[in-house]
């Protein structure tokens, strides 16, 4: 059975294999239902590229040496989307230094590697262990509050 790709995030750091990987599961020449795609990084050029290609649902500004910017994209997520898990290029993740990897496996509890080879894409479980935290896109932690909305509304009338 092939790996369902429906309603995940796309770490992009690498363009050219984020708009293959995109284009082979989400060629809407070759499909009928709209990509479910979500994909996040720091080339919005590129990113508005692929949503305008219709290889994704949707994209984010990310800057993940930021923990700002990925708790900023979490709550994103969180509240509007249905995130089943992340995806990320193996070499990317591979090459990552530890206080990246701590950022990638705060995401989802559910992470993904992703290869290319002539025949298509493979999937492999990221085997280090995840974190749940402000970073995480699938728990309430990166839910923002009504309560914490409300009051800034409110002290900012004032």
């Amino acid at each position: 059975m092939p790996f369902e790709v429906t309603n995940y995030l796309l770490i992009d750091i690498d363009n050219e294999f984020s708009r293959a990987f995109a284009g082979h599961y989400f060629n809407s020449a070759k499909r009928d239902a709209p990509s479910t795609l979500v994909i996040a990084g720091a080339n919005t050029r590129q990113l508005v590229k692929m949503m305008f290609d219709e290889l994704i649902k949707d994209y984010c500004y990310c800057d993940f040496e930021n923990e700002i910017s990925v708790s900023e994209l979490a709550s994103y997520l969180h509240e509007h989307h249905d995130i089943k898990g992340v995806l990320f290029n193996q070499t990317d993740y591979l090459l990552a230094d530890e206080k990246q990897r701590f950022i990638y496996n705060s995401l989802h509890e559910k992470r993904f590697l992703v290869t290319q080879d002539e025949s298509g894409f493979a999937f492999s479980p990221v085997k280090e262990e995840g974190f749940s935290n402000h970073l995480s896109c699938h728990t309430d932690i990166a839910d923002t509050s009504v309560d914490i909305i409300e009051l800034t509304e409110l002290l900012n009338k004032q």
